[in-house]
C-alpha cells in the first residue's frame, strides 16, 4: 500500500529521513480493526519522529501520522482515537504508563490503511467532512482536555493561549470563545495575531507583552520562551496548564515564588480519551464549529507538507488526503 514513513533519523535535517512509497498492506489482529484513511493531519510529533525523538530505531521503517479519518470495516465513517493503551487497561487511557501514539510502537496513519484497536474509533457525524475530523485526534483533542478537563473553564472565566498559529493553540483559541470564555492570545507575528482575532480571541498582544488584566487561565505549549509571561499573567490561585514546550525543555527561570506566593496550579496535559474526543466530535456537530485548515494536499505531496510544517508558516492544519 502507498504510505509516508521513516526509515532514518536525522536531528539537524529531519526531512532527509521522510520516504514517501509503499510499505506492506497491515493484519489486523484479534481485537483491531482496520480503517480506511480518507484525510490525516501533520503534527509537530511527526517531525520530532524524523527527528528520532519518541521513536526508536528498532522499530523503523516506521509509516508517520497519529490522525485519521475515514472509513472502518463496515463502510461507516469513522475518527480514530491516536492513544493505544494496555489490552488489560481500565480508565483513563492517558496515565496508562505502557501506552504510546500511534507512529511510535504502532504503524501511523500517513497510507491507505492504519489498524487500531476496535475500541479506538469513534463515529463522524455527517456534519464534519473527512479533512475536518483528521483535525481533532490530537491538536483539538489536547485543546479540549486542556481547557475543560485539566482546566476545568467554565462561560464567563478567561484565558490566555500562547502562541496563537500552533495546532493546539488555534484549537484552544475556538473552543474557549465557543465555551463563553475571555479569550486573550499571544503571537509575535502581526499577521497571526490577527488571524486570532478573527476565529475568536476578544483581544491580541506580543510575545510577552504585559495584558490589561490577570486570567483565571493559560494555556501554554512553548514552554521557555514564555514561561514567565504565562506565570505573571494569572490571578491567585489561577492555573497553567502546559503541553508542550516548543521553545526548549529547560527553564531559565521556574518562578516558584510567584507559584508557591500566589497558590498557582501548574497541570500538565497529555492528549486526551475515547471518551473527551467521542465529546469533543458531539461538541463540533453541534455548535457547528469548523477546525480550521491550513490546507491541504494529497498525501503523496507529504514532502511538501512537512517542508511547511518545518518552516512554521502555518496557522491551523495541515492535511493529507487519499
Amino acid at each position: 500500500m502507498f504510505a509516508v514513513y521513516a526509515d532514518s533519523f536525522n536531528a539537524e535535517s529531519p526531512l532527509d529521513s521522510l520516504v514517501v512509497g509503499e510499505r506492506p498492506d497491515p493484519v489486523a489482529p484479534d481485537g483491531w480493526t482496520t480503517v480506511t484513511v480518507k484525510a490525516a493531519s501533520l503534527n509537530h510529533h511527526d517531525l520530532w519522529s524524523l527527528k528520532g525523538v519518541g521513536l526508536k530505531a528498532d522499530r523503523l521503517p516506521m509509516i508517520l501520522g497519529c490522525d485519521a479519518a475515514g472509513y472502518d470495516e463496515d463502510g461507516n465513517e469513522v475518527v480514530v482515537h491516536a492513544v493505544i493503551s494496555s489490552p488489560d487497561w481500565v480508565g483513563d487511557e492517558t496515565l496508562d504508563p505502557k501506552r504510546s501514539l500511534l507512529s511510535e510502537l504502532h504503524q501511523g496513519t500517513f497510507a491507505d490503511k492504519v489498524i487500531v484497536p476496535r475500541r479506538n474509533i469513534v463515529p463522524k457525524p455527517a456534519s464534519m467532512s473527512f479533512e475536518e475530523a483528521a483535525c481533532l485526534p490530537t491538536a483539538w483533542l489536547t485543546a479540549y482536555r486542556m481547557l475543560f478537563t485539566q482546566g476545568g473553564l467554565k462561560a464567563g472565566d478567561s484565558v490566555l493561549v500562547q502562541g496563537a498559529g500552533g495546532g493546539v493553540a488555534t484549537a484552544c483559541i475556538v473552543l474557549a470563545r465557543a465555551a463563553g470564555l475571555k479569550v486573550f492570545a499571544t503571537s509575535r507575528d502581526e499577521a497571526k495575531r490577527a488571524k486570532a482575532l478573527e476565529i475568536g480571541a476578544h483581544e491580541v498582544f506580543g510575545s510577552n507583552e504585559k495584558l490589561p488584566v490577570k486570567v483565571d487561565a493559560v494555556m501554554e505549549t512553548i514552554g521557555r520562551a514564555t514561561w514567565e509571561h504565562s506565570i505573571r499573567s494569572l490571578r491567585p490561585g489561577g492555573k497553567l496548564v502546559t503541553s508542550g514546550n516548543t521553545s526548549g525543555p529547560n527553564l531559565d527561570n521556574a518562578m516558584l515564588p510567584h507559584i508557591f506566593f500566589l497558590q498557582l496550579q501548574v497541570i500538565g496535559s497529555t492528549m486526551g480519551t475515547r471518551g473527551e474526543l467521542a465529546s469533543l466530535v458531539q461538541m463540533l456537530d453541534a455548535t457547528g464549529l469548523k477546525p480550521l485548515i491550513d490546507h491541504t494536499v494529497p498525501m503523496e505531496q507529504a514532502r511538501d507538507a512537512f517542508a511547511a510544517l518545518h518552516a512554521g508558516d502555518v496557522f491551523g492544519k495541515i492535511i493529507l488526503t487519499r
